[in-house]
């Protein structure tokens, strides 16, 4: 039993594999937390672009009134008044200074 205990004491091998392990581990965490950041602002960026094109839809419409000889339709209409964020780049992201990253 001594030579046993003394014999995984003295045993390294797998010190240098768990310490690449980790180092590996590491930098592939910090690439996917780099990578996920990006892929964040550029979702935002896109779902604000989704935005402002239907901010930006015409939705006026008239249908004109039909008059015959026993009856009418007086018609409608629809006007589209400006929205308060119709205007695109109304999302703007900053980076981790509070500068605007273009």
């Amino acid at each position: 039993m001594p030579t046993l205990f003394a014999a995984l004491i003295a045993d390294e091998s797998g010190f240098i594999v768990s310490a690449e392990l980790v180092l590996v581990a590491t930098i592939a965490v910090l690439g996917m937390v780099v990578g996920l950041s990006e892929i964040a602002l550029n979702v935002n960026n896109e779902l604000e672009d989704v935005g402002s094109a239907f901010g930006s839809l015409n939705q006026t419409y008239c249908v004109k009134g039909i008059k015959g000889c026993a009856g009418y339709s007086s018609g409608t209409e629809f006007r589209d008044n400006i929205d308060n964020c119709d205007n695109t780049c109304d999302v703007q992201s900053f980076d981790g200074r509070g500068e605007y990253s273009e």
